[in-house]
C-alpha cells in the first residue's frame, strides 16, 4: 500500500508531506484548491511523463517521494527482486525533475529509467481519472476493462507475444519471398550460366596465349617472308651468306696467327658462333615448317576468342576475368538454394508459431466469454443500485476470421447497455445522456477494479454527473472496495467522502505574492465541518452541521439495497 507521498516545488506546491492509512481516505477541498494536482504528483513519480511548467515558479527543480509497504504485495517484491531492486518490505519511489524538462528517477536509491519506474507503478497503483468515460466508448478500452476484470492480463500477454512471433517469421518469410516463378526463373538461369561456362572451359592464362598465337597467325606471310630472308642471307645463299663469310674469316685468323698468338681466342669466337648459327637456323627451318603444316588454325583460334568475347559480353565482364565467374555464379545459385530452403524452413516455423497463437487465442477468447458473463452481472447490479434499476449491461464477443486475427486476440468486444425498460441494448459509445454515461464509467471502474491484483486504486473525481441517494450508493461501493485494498478518491461529493475511513482537507493558501498548497488530515469534528462546508454553500447552519454528523454516525450502515431510488 501507499504509505507516504512527499512533494517539494511542485506547480503550486510549495511543500506537502501526506502520511496514508489503509481502506478508502476522501481528498477534498473547495473547486480549484489543487486536489488533482496530488493525482498529477503521484502520476509524475510513478513513471508518467510531464509537460512544461511543472516546477513550482522561481525554483530549479520538483521533487516527488512516494514510499510503500510491500508486505503483501508479493507481485511487486518479485519485480524488484528480478531487477535486483529489492530492499525488504519498503519501497521508495523518487523523481527529481528539473525546470529545463530534464529528470532522473531512483528506485530504492537506485537510478532507474522512467520506463522502469513505469513498469513498476503501474503494478503498484490504478488511477481512475475522471475524464475516463470519454475513453470508454473506444474498443480497446473495453477489451482492456474486460481482461483486466478477468485477470487475463498475462494470457493477453503471452497471446500478444505469440502474435508478435508468428508476424516476425512472416515478415522474414517476405523478406526471402519473390514470386515462385521469378526464383525458378533465376535457379534456370544461373544454371545455364553455369553450364555455358562449363562447356566453355576457359584455363588461366587461355586468353593472352591466344591473343598471342591470333597476331602470329595473322602475320604468318610476312613472318615467312622474313624468316625465309634471314636464313638465306645466314646460310642459303651460295656464295655471300654469313656462314660463309665467316668460315672465310676463321681461315685468314688462322694464317694470321701464326704470326701472332693473340688472335687465336677472336678465332676460337668466330668458330663458336658458326655453331650458334647453325643451331639458330635450325630453329628457324622450324618454325618456317610449322607456319606452313597448320593452314586451318588461324580459324580454330580465331572462334574460340570469339566464343570468349561473346559469353564475356553476355555477362558484361572482361574477357579475362572469365575464369573466376563461373565460382561466383556457383555461390549464387548456392545461396538462391540454400535462401530457399531457409523459406521453407520458416514457413514450417511460421506454421508452428501461427498454431501456438491460436491455441493463447482460443484459450483467451474462452475465458473472456466466462469473465464476460460474470462482468456484465455484476456491473448490472451496481447500474441498478446508481439509479439505474430496470438497466442491463451486456458485453457482445464476436470471434474475427482468422484471416483478421490481431495481437490482443480473435475476438470483437463491445459493450453494450440498455437504461430503461423496453429498450434494445445499444453501444455505449451511443448512449447520449451524461449523467447514465458517469454512472454507467463508475460501475465499471469499480467491478473492474475488483478483479484487480493491484493494492492502491485512485479515483479521481468519478463521481462527477451524480448526486443525492446516487452519490450515496457510489460511496458505499468504494468504501466496499476499500474493504479489499486501499483506495484514494479525490471527490466533490459529501456523499461520498462521509463514507472514507480517513479524511484529508486540500486547501488553497494565497498571501497576495504566492500561492501554497496545505493538506490536513481531519479528525471527527474537522471531518463534520467540512462535510457542512461540501453541504451548505456560503453559510454553514446548525443544521447543515448536524446532517453532516448524521452522514458521519451512520456511514457504518452498509448494507447496499438490491435496487436504490432513482
Amino acid at each position: 500500500m501507499l504509505q507516504s507521498l512527499q512533494v517539494k516545488n511542485f506547480a503550486i506546491i510549495d511543500e506537502v508531506d501526506i502520511n496514508f492509512d489503509e481502506a478508502m481516505t476522501a481528498l477534498t477541498g473547495e473547486t480549484g484548491a489543487g486536489k488533482s494536482i496530488l493525482v498529477d504528483a503521484l502520476s509524475l513519480v510513478l513513471g508518467e511523463r510531464g509537460g512544461n511548467g511543472l516546477v513550482r515558479q522561481g525554483c530549479d527543480r520538483a521533487h516527488f517521494t512516494a514510499e510503500f509497504n510491500l508486505s503483501r504485495h508479493q507481485i511487486a517484491r518479485n519485480w524488484l527482486m528480478e531487477k535486483t531492486l529489492d530492499d525488504g518490505d519498503d519501497c521508495v519511489l523518487r523523481r527529481v525533475i528539473s525546470s529545463d524538462g530534464r529528470s532522473r528517477a531512483f528506485i530504492n536509491g537506485n537510478t532507474v529509467t522512467l520506463q522502469t519506474l513505469k513498469s513498476l507503478g503501474e503494478i503498484l497503483i490504478d488511477i481512475h481519472g475522471q475524464h475516463f468515460h470519454q475513453s470508454l466508448g473506444k474498443k480497446k478500452t473495453q477489451r482492456e476493462l474486460l481482461d483486466y476484470f478477468g485477470n487475463l492480463l498475462e494470457l493477453q500477454s503471452l497471446t500478444h507475444n505469440a502474435f508478435e512471433a508468428w508476424k516476425n517469421i512472416e515478415r522474414e518469410i517476405e523478406k526471402l519471398s519473390g514470386s515462385d516463378t521469378d526464383r525458378e526463373t533465376h535457379i534456370d538461369l544461373l544454371t545455364f550460366q553455369i553450364n555455358e561456362l562449363e562447356s566453355l572451359n576457359i584455363q588461366p592464362g587461355e586468353l593472352s596465349l591466344l591473343e598471342a598465337e591470333n597476331e602470329k597467325l595473322k602475320n604468318s606471310g610476312k613472318l615467312f617472308e622474313g624468316i625465309n630472308q634471314v636464313i638465306q642471307d645466314i646460310q642459303d645463299r651460295e656464295s655471300d651468306n654469313a656462314q660463309n663469310i665467316i668460315i672465310n674469316c676463321c681461315k685468314i685468323l688462322e694464317s694470321l696467327s701464326s704470326y701472332d698468338k693473340t688472335l687465336i681466342p677472336a678465332k676460337q669466337l668466330l668458330e663458336e658462333s658458326i655453331i650458334e648459327i647453325s643451331e639458330a637456323v635450325q630453329l628457324l627451318r622450324r618454325y618456317e615448317h610449322s607456319l606452313e603444316n597448320e593452314p586451318d588454325r588461324q580459324k580454330m583460334v580465331e572462334d574460340r576468342l570469339n566464343a570468349i568475347k561473346d559469353i564475356a559480353r553476355k555477362h558484361k565482364t572482361e574477357a579475362d576475368q572469365l575464369f573466376g565467374l563461373k565460382s561466383q555464379i556457383e555461390k549464387k545459385l548456392e545461396d538462391l538454394k540454400s535462401t530457399e530452403e531457409k523459406r521453407e524452413q520458416l514457413i514450417k516455423e511460421s506454421d508452428t508459431a501461427r498454431d501456438k497463437y491460436f491455441v493463447l487465442a482460443g484459450k483467451l477468447s474462452k475465458n473472456r466469454n466466462t469473465e464476460a458473463k460474470k462482468f456484465s452481472d455484476s456491473v448490472t447490479e451496481v447500474m441498478q443500485n446508481l439509479g439505474m434499476p430496470e438497466g442491463k449491461f451486456r458485453i457482445n464477443i464476436n470471434k474475427r476470421d482468422d484471416e483478421d486475427a490481431r495481437s490482443y486476440g480473435i475476438d470483437n468486444i463491445e459493450y453494450l447497455i440498455s437504461a430503461n425498460p423496453g429498450q434494445q441494448p445499444m453501444p455505449l459509445a451511443k448512449i447520449a445522456s451524461g449523467g447514465e454515461l458517469s454512472r454507467m464509467s463508475l460501475a465499471i471502474q469499480v467491478i473492474a477494479s475488483n478483479g484487480s491484483l493491484i493494492p492502491t486504486m485512485i479515483f479521481d473525481e468519478v463521481d462527477s454527473g451524480v448526486g443525492g441517494s446516487i452519490a450515496e450508493m457510489v460511496g458505499r461501493r468504494l468504501y466496499e472496495l476499500g474493504l479489499q485494498r486501499q483506495v484514494l478518491c479525490v471527490t466533490h461529493l459529501p456523499q461520498v467522502a462521509s463514507q472514507a475511513n480517513n479524511h484529508f482537507r486540500i486547501n488553497k493558501i494565497t498571501d497576495g505574492k504566492s500561492t501554497h498548497i496545505r493538506v490536513a488530515k481531519l479528525d471527527q469534528n474537522k471531518r463534520i465541518e467540512e462535510l457542512a462546508r461540501m453541504l451548505g454553500g456560503v453559510e454553514i447552519t446548525k443544521k447543515t452541521m448536524d446532517h453532516a454528523a448524521e452522514m458521519l454516525a451512520n456511514k457504518d450502515v452498509k448494507k447496499i439495497p438490491k435496487k436504490a431510488i432513482n
